[in-house]
C-alpha cells in the first residue's frame, strides 16, 4: 500500500514537471515570436527610414538600383493620386542636403533619363515645364509636369466661378478663352454666350452659365476656332479629345443678380474663384461683395484686370495700387503677384493651393495681351475636392429639366462615391421629408454619354418615373447605405459680416447651403441681440420644407444688405413641421380660432360635460362683454355727432 502512494506521488511530480517543461517552451516560443517580430518590424521601420532619407536627396533620381527606382514610382503613383491624375515634380532640390541646390548638366541628364524610363510605368506624359539655372549657369533645377493618361470617356475636371462687377468683362474673356478669337471692342465674342434674348439686348448676364475650355495631355488647347458661322461648341468633341476640362460657371456681376451669383458660388461647388476687375473702371460695386464671398467660402482667388489697351497709365497704376491694398487689407490678408512671364505662372500654380497667394493677370481681349499666361495658368490648377471613391455616393441637384423625348434630368454635383449606370438611389427629401427611391437611366458629362460619374465630377442624369414637377433644386440623390434624414431646424456658428441694426429670434433671411436656398427664421440664439461683427450659435428653422444636411456644411446668411456666414453645428432630426399659416383668414374665421383657444388654454385636456359648460359660458361673458363694448361706442359716436351739429346751428 505504501509502495503504491509513493508510486502515484512520483508520477504525478513527474506529469507536474512535464507540464510546467511544456508551459515553459510555450512561453519562450511566444516570447521569440515576438522578439522575431519586433525585429522585423524595427528592420523594416530603418528600411523605410532609409529609403526616406534617400527620397529627400537631390541626388536620387541619378542611378538608382532596383529598390530605390521602386520607391521612387511609388512616390509619384501616391503624389498621381493625390493630384487626381497630375503633379509637378522638381528635381534638383533636396531637403536634407545641406549644400545648395542644383545639379550638374551630367547629374541632370541621368535624372532626367530616371524620369523618362518610368513614363510606361506610371502610363503617363511627362512635360518639362522649367528649366532655372544656378551658381552662373553651372548647376540646374528642372519642373516637370506629369499627367497621367485618362481613359477617352473620362477627364479630369477643374471648375473656376467668374465674378466681378458688372461690364468687367467676364463673358468677353470666355467668349475669347473658349471660342479662340479675340474680341472686336464692340462685344462679339460674348454674344457666343448668352442664354436668353434680354441678355444679347442688354448685354449683361442675368443667369449661370457654363462654358468648357480643354487641355489634352500636352497641355494644349483643344477648343477649335470656329469658321462656319455656327456659335456652339461640340462638347462632346472637346472632352473625348481632352484630358482636362476647365469649367467656368458665368456669373452674373449686376446687384440685382447677387442672388443667382451667391447660388452659383455655393450651388456649383467651383474649385477656384477668378475675379474680374475692369482696368479703366477699378474696384467698383459688386467687386468687393464678389471677393467676400469668395473668402467666406473658402475658394482661392486670382484676379484678371481686364481692358488694359484702353485704360490711360495713369488710371490702372491708380486700379492696381488699389486692388493690392484691398489684397492685403486685414480682413483678405492675400500676397498680391503680378504675373508677367512664364516663371511667375508656375510658382503661381505650384503655391495657389495655399490659399495665401493671389496672382493677378493683367490681359487684353482685343489685342490678346498676356492671355497666353492664363491659359498657361489655367492649363496647371488642379481639383481641390476630394473624390471619396470608396464612400456612399452622394449627388446634390442643382437643375432641373424636361427633355422631349428623355424625360425628367437632373444635373449637379458628385460630392462622394460613384454613381453608375442603373444604379437605385434615394431622390429627395419632398415637402413631408420623405426620400424616394428612381433608377438613373443615363449619365452624361459635358453632354458626353459615360458610364460611371465619381466624386468632385458634375453630371446629369435621366431618372425613370419621375416627374418634374415632383422635383426642385437643393433635392439630393443619395446611396441606400445612407440614411435618408430630413431636418427642419439646425444650429450654425454665425458670424455677421453686416447687419444696420440688431438681429434677434423670429428674424427672416434666406440661407443658401450648397444648393439648398430657402428662407429660414431664427428660433433661438446664444445671445440676446446680434450686431455687426458678432459671432453666436443660432438655432434655424426652414419655413417650407426641410432639407439634407450634414455637419460642417458652410452656409451664406442674407437679406437684403444683412450678410452671415457660418458652418453647421448640430442637426435636429425629430422635429415635427409646423402648422399652416394663418396670415390669409378673415376677421371672422380668427375671432373663432381666438375663442376656442380661449376654451382649449383654459381646459387643455379634458371632455367633461360641465368644463365644456363652464367654456361655453366664458365664451358667451366673451361675446356679450364684446357686444356691450360696441353698443357703448356707437352711444359715444352718436353723441359726439349730435354736439357737433348744435355747434354747427349755433355758429349758423
Amino acid at each position: 500500500m505504501t509502495t503504491q502512494i509513493s508510486n502515484e506521488i512520483n508520477m504525478s511530480v513527474t506529469s507536474d514537471q512535464s507540464s510546467e517543461m511544456a508551459t515553459n517552451d510555450g512561453i519562450q516560443t511566444f516570447a521569440e515570436t515576438i522578439v522575431s517580430s519586433k525585429i522585423t518590424n524595427e528592420i523594416e521601420d530603418q528600411q523605410s527610414d532609409v529609403i526616406r532619407q534617400y527620397l529627400s536627396k537631390k541626388t536620387a533620381w541619378i542611378s538608382p538600383n532596383e529598390e530605390q527606382f521602386d520607391a521612387l514610382v511609388r512616390l509619384l503613383k501616391k503624389r498621381l493620386d493625390e493630384g487626381h491624375g497630375e503633379t509637378i515634380l522638381e528635381i534638383g532640390t533636396g531637403v536634407t542636403d545641406g549644400e545648395c541646390p542644383g545639379l550638374l548638366i551630367d547629374e541632370m541628364d541621368a535624372s532626367v533619363a530616371t524620369l523618362k524610363s518610368m513614363q510606361a510605368v506610371l502610363d503617363s506624359e511627362i512635360q518639362l515645364l522649367r528649366e532655372k539655372s544656378l551658381s552662373n549657369n553651372t548647376r540646374y533645377v528642372n519642373e516637370f509636369l506629369i499627367r497621367r493618361h485618362i481613359d477617352p470617356e473620362d477627364f479630369m475636371e477643374v471648375r473656376v466661378a467668374v465674378t466681378g462687377n458688372v461690364d468687367a468683362g467676364k463673358s468677353t474673356l470666355l467668349g475669347v478663352l473658349t471660342h479662340g478669337l479675340l474680341d472686336d471692342g464692340r462685344g462679339i465674342a460674348r454674344q457666343k454666350l448668352f442664354r436668353h434674348k434680354h441678355e444679347m439686348e442688354t448685354g449683361r448676364t442675368s443667369s449661370v452659365g457654363n462654358d468648357i475650355l480643354g487641355f489634352d495631355i500636352q497641355g494644349a488647347i483643344v477648343n477649335r476656332p470656329d469658321t462656319h458661322g455656327n456659335q456652339a461648341l461640340d462638347w462632346t468633341d472637346i472632352c473625348q479629345k481632352s484630358t482636362k476640362v476647365v469649367t467656368f460657371i458665368d456669373l452674373a456681376g449686376h446687384e440685382k443678380y447677387l442672388k443667382t451669383t451667391v447660388f452659383g458660388m455655393t450651388g456649383h461647388a467651383p474649385d477656384y474663384a477668378m475675379l474680374m476687375v475692369g482696368a479703366n473702371a477699378g474696384v467698383i460695386g459688386m467687386t468687393k461683395e464678389h471677393l467676400g464671398l469668395a473668402l467666406a467660402l473658402g475658394v482661392p482667388v486670382f484676379v484678371v484686370v481686364t481692358k488694359v489697351d484702353m485704360a490711360p497709365a495713369n488710371v490702372l497704376q491708380e486700379t492696381m495700387q488699389l486692388l493690392r491694398r484691398i489684397l492685403r487689407s486685414p480682413g483678405v490678408r492675400k500676397m498680391p503677384l503680378l504675373v508677367q512671364n512664364n516663371d511667375d505662372v508656375i510658382t503661381c500654380a505650384t503655391n495657389f493651393t495655399s490659399e495665401r497667394l493671389c496672382p493677378i493677370f493683367q490681359v487684353s481681349n482685343v489685342t490678346g495681351e498676356n492671355l497666353d499666361l492664363l491659359k498657361k495658368f489655367l492649363n496647371l490648377l488642379t481639383t481641390r475636392m476630394e473624390s471619396c471613391i470608396d464612400e456612399p455616393a452622394e449627388f446634390q441637384i442643382d437643375d432641373l429639366y424636361a427633355v422631349p423625348g428623355v424625360g425628367t434630368v437632373v444635373s449637379g454635383t458628385t460630392l462622394r462615391g460613384t454613381i453608375k449606370l442603373g444604379d437605385n438611389l434615394q431622390l429627395g427629401p419632398d415637402p413631408l421629408g420623405q426620400f424616394k427611391t428612381v433608377q438613373i437611366r443615363s449619365i452624361h458629362r459635358k453632354r458626353m454619354p459615360v458610364k460611371e460619374c465619381k466624386g468632385g465630377q458634375t453630371s446629369s442624369f435621366a431618372l425613370r418615373k419621375i416627374k418634374k414637377s415632383e422635383l426642385r433644386k437643393g433635392m439630393v440623390l443619395l446611396s441606400p447605405a445612407i440614411p435618408p434624414i430630413a431636418y427642419w431646424e439646425f444650429e450654425a456658428d454665425l458670424l455677421i459680416l453686416h447687419h444696420p441694426t440688431t438681429i434677434s429670434t423670429k428674424y427672416q433671411a434666406m440661407v443658401h447651403c450648397g444648393s439648398i436656398r430657402q428662407t429660414a427664421t431664427i428660433v433661438s440664439m446664444s445671445a440676446e441681440h446680434l450686431h455687426t461683427g458678432d459671432r453666436a450659435n443660432v438655432r434655424f428653422r426652414f419655413i417650407k420644407s426641410p432639407e439634407y444636411l450634414r455637419l460642417g456644411m458652410k452656409l451664406i446668411f442674407r437679406e437684403g444688405r444683412t450678410k452671415a456666414i457660418g458652418s453647421i453645428s448640430k442637426l435636429y432630426p425629430h422635429v415635427a413641421p409646423q402648422a399652416a399659416n394663418t396670415r390669409g383668414k378673415t376677421r371672422l374665421q380668427t375671432a373663432t380660432t381666438t375663442t376656442t383657444t380661449i376654451g382649449a388654454v383654459t381646459n387643455p385636456i379634458t371632455a367633461d360635460s360641465s368644463q365644456s359648460s363652464k367654456s361655453n359660458d366664458v365664451t358667451e361673458d366673451t361675446n356679450r362683454s364684446g357686444h356691450r363694448r360696441s353698443k357703448q361706442m356707437k352711444t359715444t359716436t352718436d353723441s359726439t355727432n349730435d354736439q357737433n351739429m348744435n355747434i354747427d346751428k349755433n355758429s349758423t
